[in-house]
């Protein structure tokens, strides 16, 4: 018997929809559990290892995550390599000084996840995981990473302009930047406070401390201890372009929140960050997180885990890599 027409169109029209492939696919905490039941251990395995080895790894992993999710979202297009056809993120003006350990880490858990499940896991998922872990191996919080992202097919250095927090921004550009993210101004101080840990080099803030004005030879919101201290740190640095100082001159290899007990005294190291104890819009919350450690670790929680899912890729709009430094 024939199938009325009408009833065959229907037909046709289910199937259709069946054979499409999904545009999105929602994360999940347990996405990997059935496809690659070791990823977790392999990813705290090989994180373990080199955060021992190399104690700049954790600083590194949390600066590289945040370039990566402030431009396109949270796809690993900053792990990219430029090509004689493309310039890619990582070769940004803003990019060129991010530490090879961020980058180093995440290969090294790729060339892992490899070998026990080839084509599976997202390089935009080990670095997320891979910044996460680092933080609880530094005192800091744990927070839920949610995983199923796609690597994204799109790197351009054109692209990362405007996107980077600078070191001389002022709070209203700051506020405008994560605005446009989608972020408040208490999830931006919240975020700010990763420079717990980590370092800047002297070439970002030297202009602060020396021959700042006519009549002082640094900024005068630093502390002038420091600001001493600084400039015989940083002596050689136009001819050692390396040099670099801790953000967090205090406890430095501890992820707590001492950073933001420290604005108050003048030692935040960089402008924009002495910027926010200087502002009504964020002195309160630098007072809040400086005043209890909790708080400021809910709320560092909270947009971290914000920002681990910014415009993700899910489904087909990105691939697995087989490298993560170049697209398949």
């Amino acid at each position: 018997m024939a199938l009325p027409p009408l009833f065959l169109l229907l037909l046709l029209s289910l199937s259709s929809l069946l054979l499409t492939p999904s545009h999105s696919q929602p994360l999940s905490l347990t996405y990997y559990n059935t496809s690659c039941p070791s990823f977790a251990q392999i990813v705290q395995t090989t994180v373990t290892n080199k955060q021992i080895n190399s104690p700049t790894t954790a600083a590194a992993t949390l600066r590289l995550f945040f370039h990566d999710c402030l431009v396109l979202g949270a796809d690993a297009s900053v792990l990219v390599s430029s090509t004689p056809f493309n310039t890619a993120e990582r070769d940004a003006d803003v990019n060129l000084s991010l530490p090879g350990d961020g980058f180093d880490v995440v290969v090294r858990v790729k060339t892992a996840l490899e070998l026990a499940c080839p084509s599976v896991v997202s390089c935009a998922d080990i670095l997320a995981v891979c910044a996460r872990n680092l933080v609880t191996m530094m005192g800091g919080p744990y927070y839920d990473v949610m995983l199923g992202r796609k690597d994204g097919r799109v790197s351009k250095s054109s692209l990362v302009q405007g996107n980077i927090p600078g070191t001389t921004m002022s709070v209203t550009q700051l506020i405008k930047l994560f605005a446009a993210k989608g972020f408040t101004i208490q999830e931006m101080v919240a975020l700010t406070g990763a420079h717990t840990i980590g370092f800047s080099h002297c070439k970002e803030f030297g202009s602060n401390i020396y021959n700042y004005s006519r009549s002082s030879q640094s900024d005068p919101t630093y502390n002038p201890r420091y600001a001493d201290g600084l400039r015989n740190a940083c002596a050689d640095y136009h001819k050692n372009p390396t040099l670099s100082v801790f953000n967090d001159i205090m406890t430095p290899n501890k992820f707590d929140n001492m950073y933001y007990k420290n604005l108050p005294e003048g030692l935040g190291l960089l402008s924009s960050d002495r910027a926010l104890y200087s502002d009504p819009r964020t002195r309160p919350y630098v007072q809040t997180y400086a005043a209890n450690q909790d708080v400021f670790f809910d709320a560092f929680k909270r947009a971290m885990e914000k920002l681990s899912v910014l415009d993700v890729k899910t489904g087909n709009e990105g691939e697995i890599r087989r490298r993560c430094d170049e697209f398949n």
